[in-house]
């Protein structure tokens, strides 16, 4: 299930769980491993990129190195889309990554199950709608295609994707413009502020 937690006015929640769903659809999640982990951590001077708790306590591993397998991580999978404020996402970059600014996205991956059902919970994404209504107006399209953009984007980082290095940035972006395809946003401009 994905579920939208709307502290924002949005006019149309239901793209954005049409645009999570495609993804998850789409994409193969890509496993994570502990050493993968090691790598990110120091990469960010400590807090693995893209990889902190969730905002959110949950329970129950899907894997016992905090992994998540391909098959797992998108059938039938969990997650929950937070529409807030620059002052909550520059408040969190600034906690978790050290990075003292707002910003458009932040997604924060569980990996973990409930325990009554066993469906996974991927995490927690978080979209400010106030600094991508300025990416909107600022690439030329709607409201609506900038939130989706960044509903995709976030939902790659809880499936393991990541952009820190180029190799890395082209196997997401690829993904990322697959389901945009999708969506019918091909011809969306993207500003590549990541």
């Amino acid at each position: 299930m994905i579920t939208i937690d709307a502290r924002q006015d949005f006019s149309d929640p239901f793209l954005l769980q049409r645009a999570a769903q495609l993804t998850l659809d789409t994409s193969t999640a890509l496993t994570v491993r502990p050493q993968d982990r090691s790598a990110d951590a120091a990469r960010s001077g400590g807090t693995p990129v893209h990889r902190i708790a969730s905002l959110t306590p949950r329970v129950a591993p899907l894997m016992r190195d905090g992994s998540a397998t391909p098959q797992s991580a998108s059938a039938g999978a969990d997650l929950t889309i937070v529409l807030t404020d620059d002052a909550q996402l520059h408040e969190l970059n600034r906690e978790y990554l050290g990075v003292d600014a707002p910003t458009d996205v932040l997604s924060f991956p569980a990996s973990e199950a409930d325990p009554e059902t066993g469906v996974p919970y991927l995490g927690d994404i978080l979209i400010s709608i106030p600094r991508a209504a300025i990416q909107a107006q600022t690439a030329g399209h709607s409201l609506e295609a900038e939130v989706q953009l960044l509903a995709v984007h976030g939902v790659l980082h809880l499936l393991g994707y990541d952009h820190a290095q180029a190799e890395e940035k082209a196997r997401m972006w690829s993904a990322q413009a697959k389901v945009l395809t999708r969506l019918g946003l091909s011809d969306l401009k993207i500003q590549d502020t990541w």
